[in-house]
């Protein structure tokens, strides 16, 4: 990275001190550590202090092993830098007290999740997120932090935005770019951004930023809200992309709340509100973020015709039988197969759920709620996870420290006498936090491959 092109770029927004200010605390090395606890899941997560935009977020004093700790992989929390969170705010500041029923809303930029399992947890039970991915092995790893949250309200998508222009055509309610950047919000925390940063990759990220801008446009309806993000600081990226897309679009100005003493820096772009993050004024790394309206009459559109029919029918002993394992009444639940899998979706998401599946290429929807072998039910990861699995469905184990270490490694756990003959619900500090099956003397750890730890 070539210092002074990155402080000459500075220069058209910011005075020479403030540089020189903003430079020291990114060669500082500290890297501050906050979390946000998941509201659906009320478990002992790490204390620290409030977040000031974000009453699920903590600031922490210093940083504990999180891999290594059991309701960190069970989705009571969220390991997130603070000033991500903000997206949130701005949903609920430009929404009001009262976040409406059935929302809809596309996280264009998904992984690994941060942004989306917020969203989630905004929209509630009756709210649905798109989260989306284009790169494979980014989204596999953003479908993972989906079902550990377990809200059953997120779809984890892979496909092009263009394909969202294309065939779900202003049917969202909130789009959300979190915009593949130059990274310069990062370079405290990653020495690899440094590496990578140039003024060419800087006007490369800005182009392909108006790209996905536009395509997430389309599938917003009129009336709708747009929120922009990066994680770097230069208006090339930021300002400069939203004057773009307030001249190309019709967008209105939206009132966020935000008060002096958070330390962010208030700007504008035509008929944006802009907010940018530096780690010399927040506790966090950087970022900007940005948000309007969508101007125009209408609402949603009515839904496109299927290009596919992903789901198939469960028969009815089988819906009765995966029913009884999830909270409220038969009549909340709608369920479907995907392949071998079954699935469970509640009712006031299915449509929406069906028409999304029916467009894009989803890895991970709803809950997923295991297979059918004969007679014989597998219960799924995700099931164990969801905030709907009525735990009375299966017998319960508490386990010690050690036990846990054990189950997150695929270990053998040693406790084969105190476990009930078949599926057990493994929990620690009272959380669920996976299955375990004992078949007469000896034990089936049921965590998935991709979720053991090796440290």
């Amino acid at each position: 990275m070539k210092i002074e092109d990155f402080k000459s770029l500075l220069r058209e927004q910011m005075e020479e001190l403030e540089i020189e200010r903003l430079v020291a605390a990114l060669d500082q090395g500290a890297q501050p550590t906050s979390i946000r606890v998941n509201p659906h899941k009320p478990y002992p997560a790490p204390e620290g202090r409030e977040v000031e935009w974000c009453g699920w977020g903590r600031h922490l004093d210093e940083r504990p092993s999180f891999t290594r700790d059991g309701l960190f992989q069970a989705g009571a929390y969220y390991v997130q830098e603070a000033a991500s969170m903000f997206v949130g705010h701005i949903l609920r500041s430009a929404l009001g007290e009262e976040i409406p029923a059935g929302l809809r809303v596309l996280d264009m930029c998904a992984a690994p999740g941060g942004k989306s399992t917020l969203y989630s947890s905004i929209v509630g039970d009756r709210g649905l997120v798109v989260a989306n991915e284009v790169i494979r092995n980014r989204a596999l790893t953003l479908a993972d932090n989906a079902l550990r949250w377990g809200v059953g309200n997120m779809v984890v998508t892979s496909n092009d935005p263009s394909h969202f222009a294309s065939s779900l055509v202003e049917w969202f309610d909130v789009v959300a770019v979190d915009a593949p950047c130059s990274g310069e919000g990062m370079f405290r925390k990653s020495e690899e951004s440094r590496e990578n940063w140039s003024l060419d990759n800087v006007r490369l990220c800005a182009a392909r930023q108006r790209r996905i801008m536009a395509d997430a446009w389309e599938s917003l309806r009129p009336g709708g809200l747009f929120i922009y993000s990066t994680c770097t600081f230069n208006r090339d990226e930021n300002e400069s992309n939203m004057e773009w897309l307030c001249q190309e679009f019709e967008c209105e100005r939206v009132s966020v709340e935000c008060p002096e003493e958070w330390g962010i820096v208030r700007t504008e772009a035509a008929e944006a509100e802009c907010f940018h993050f530096y780690p010399h004024r927040t506790e966090g790394e950087g970022l900007f973020a940005a948000v309007v309206r969508k101007g125009g009459e209408g609402g949603r559109r009515r839904n496109p015709k299927a290009r596919r029919n992903p789901f198939g029918e469960v028969e009815p002993k089988q819906r009765k039988v995966l029913a009884a394992m999830l909270e409220g009444s038969a009549e909340d639940w709608h369920f479907a197969t995907i392949g071998e899998s079954l699935y469970g979706y509640r009712r006031e998401l299915w449509e929406d759920v069906r028409c999304v599946s029916e467009q894009m290429s989803v890895l991970f929807s709803g809950v997923k709620m295991g297979e059918i072998f004969g007679k014989k039910f597998k219960p799924d990861h995700s099931l164990a996870l969801s905030k709907w699995l009525r735990r009375e469905s299966f017998p319960c184990y508490e386990l010690s420290e050690e036990e846990l270490q054990r189950y997150l490694h695929r270990e053998e756990l040693g406790c084969v006498s105190e476990l009930t003959e078949g599926v057990n619900l493994l929990l620690w500090r009272g959380c669920p936090v996976g299955f375990i099956k004992r078949i007469g003397g000896r034990t089936n750890t049921m965590l998935p491959k991709e979720f053991r730890i090796f440290i």
